[in-house]
């Protein structure tokens, strides 16, 4: 019996030490600098795939798939031959079933990618349209706010909406606070649809949005705010929407719906989002991601508390 568990705490011991020694071999191999950068590629992939599933529903569809590896392996280990029967009908077909499942994830990721600047490209914003455009609809959307009338104002970025603009008809006029609240008048022939603003012009108007398929969307919310989640689910544009029951302005962006606003702080979000963030891309992806895990960065609590805030009122 002795002699038993001497061997076995020999082969735990061997174990061991087999284990740190392709530790120390794999450390003193390492080719400096092409493993590094490897490493740090792997590493900035994972990190964004973490990332993105965090803020999309692909967490929950990946959790349902490990916990389906999870029962095939059980099954393998205790011989469920039925199980292991189904569950390898399953596993044949794991990636025709992930591209089907993860369609409108993987499209988000796909334009994410093609959007992404490495390399630095400073412009020159002084004369920058959308300036003016974002201004007048901020103003519209106010007045709108005011008086209760819905509307569905999409602002386009990188992904093209050829496509959704084919399903209205293109106005291409200068933005005003006049123009937007006509195209919204209740008795206007485009007013129940959205507005597609390009290239900081009013490009199109009575245009229909896809519905998103989500099903943990409050029922408070109607058709004009279904309709915003799901434009930017499958595309990078921002989506602002004031509901006609109530007046609310909310602004959506990356599948995510934040109310509450005036005029004001509208104008200031749109602005965040659709020019202040796309100077941060251009002074490069692999830049931000080194900055962010700066060791020697020290915490902003000043705006660590505006980005609660701003949770807190999404929540509500």
């Amino acid at each position: 019996m002795l002699e038993k568990e001497c061997l076995e705490l020999s082969s735990i011991f061997n174990a061991i030490y087999a284990f740190f020694n392709q530790i120390i071999y794999a450390v003193a191999s390492i080719r400096i600098p092409f493993d590094i950068i490897d490493i740090l590629l792997m590493a900035y992939i994972i990190y964004k795939a973490i990332e993105f599933m965090r803020e999309s529903r692909a967490g929950q569809l990946a959790k349902g798939l490990i916990i389906l590896f999870l029962i095939y392996f059980v099954a393998n280990w205790w011989n469920l031959t039925t199980m292991k029967w189904v569950l390898s009908r399953f596993v044949d077909y794991i990636i025709i079933a992930i591209a089907i499942i993860f369609q409108p994830e993987l499209r988000r990721l796909l334009e994410r990618v093609g959007h992404t600047k490495l390399m630095t490209t400073q412009g020159d914003l002084s004369d920058n349209p959308l300036e003016d455009c974002i201004d007048k609809v901020s103003r519209a959307a106010g007045a709108m706010q005011e008086s209760r009338t819905g509307a569905l104002i999409v602002f386009e970025r990188s992904t093209q909406l050829g496509e959704i603009i084919d399903t209205g008809t293109v106005i291409n006029a200068t933005p005003s606070v006049s123009m937007v609240g006509n195209i919204f008048f209740p008795k206007s022939p485009l007013h129940d649809g959205a507005l597609i603003i390009r290239d900081g012009r009013l490009y199109a108007a009575g245009c229909i949005l896809p519905l998103t398929q989500r099903e943990d969307i409050s029922s408070q919310l109607g058709t004009r705010h279904r309709a915003a989640i799901g434009m930017t689910e499958n595309s990078d544009a921002v989506v602002l929407v004031v509901s006609e029951e109530t007046g609310i302005i909310s602004i959506v962006s990356n599948g995510i719906i934040k109310r509450n606003y005036n005029s004001i702080s509208a104008c200031e979000e749109l602005r965040r989002l659709l020019i202040n963030d796309d100077n941060k891309e251009n002074e490069g992806t692999v830049a931000t991601f080194i900055k962010r895990f700066n060791p020697f960065k020290k915490a902003n609590g000043k705006d660590a508390g505006k980005e609660d805030e701003t949770e807190n009122k999404a929540s509500r």
